[in-house]
């Protein structure tokens, strides 16, 4: 009895102090706070938006790319009459990179934005992944089909989304994948063949590109805003950039990287 009435006081302290917590709140219920976070994403009105365009270009002496040695599998050799080099670290002629990932890492976060696309496909080529560097969306499908004339093991080391490793026979079915959550980058190899090496990069928005020959990269169709433009290379490390996108506007953002990391 005496230890109920000594916690009397403490459970009326508690009560008075609920109630003063709902007074400054104005009364409302808890969690309302939380219902009025939610609101609805915005469509894009295409009528104001804007693009982010430029190049991202290398400073320094170029490294030296390694010849891959595919000798262990004749199937791989027998496609190709010249050397195959690492595609991590090359650099275009023109002294920008190749197969760096840019995208909108923060600042779209309040759009809706129409469903994902088409399937996304990555291709197995001689004995070589075609493209080393892709985005997609998430929900969106990944699509690996095999050109080869011997086994692959495709096996994608994600961390935020689900790992999975499945082998593909000479002439089998295409295998589709989804990613449900955000991920850069998710790196994907074979098991089979060492040397084949891919990159994924999940997003939840449609702002994403990869560089090519010219290095350059262009995100269309953003509403005016501040954002967070990310360039991921597998090499040379990452460059974020904030960037204001104003009505109608095209911005030009040039990124540049240096071996042992980004400058």
């Amino acid at each position: 009895m005496e230890l109920t009435a000594k916690r009397q006081p403490g459970a009326l302290t508690a009560v008075l102090l609920a109630a003063l917590v709902l007074t400054a709140c104005g009364g409302r219920p808890a969690g309302s706070g939380v219902e009025a976070a939610r609101q609805p994403r915005r469509q894009i009105d295409s009528s104001t938006s804007g693009s982010i365009a430029g190049s991202v270009k290398f400073r320094g002496t170029p490294p030296k790319l390694a010849a891959i040695q595919m000798d262990e599998d004749p199937a791989c050799v027998a496609q190709h009459r010249s050397p195959v080099f690492a595609e991590d670290g090359a650099v275009n002629a023109n002294g920008t990179l190749p197969n760096v990932f840019v995208y909108v890492k923060r600042g779209a976060e309040d759009y809706t934005f129409p469903s994902p696309a088409p399937p996304v496909t990555l291709d197995q080529k001689g004995c070589m992944y075609q493209p080393h560097v892709l985005g997609i969306r998430v929900g969106q499908t990944l699509r690996i089909v095999s050109n080869d004339a011997t086994t692959h093991n495709i096996h994608a080391m994600a961390r935020e989304n689900r790992e999975w490793n499945e082998s593909q026979l000479p002439g089998a079915a295409p295998l589709d994948k989804v990613f449900t959550q955000p991920e850069v980058m998710i790196p994907v190899k074979c098991n089979e063949h060492p040397w084949m090496k891919a990159y994924v990069g999940v997003v939840a928005n449609p702002f994403f590109a990869v560089t090519g020959r010219d290095g350059s990269y262009t995100l269309e169709g953003l509403p005016p805003g501040t954002y967070t433009v990310e360039a991921w290379s597998a090499a040379f490390g990452i460059e974020d950039r904030a960037v204001i996108v104003e009505p109608n506007s095209a911005v030009i953002l040039d990124l540049a990287f240096e071996a042992g990391g980004s400058s």
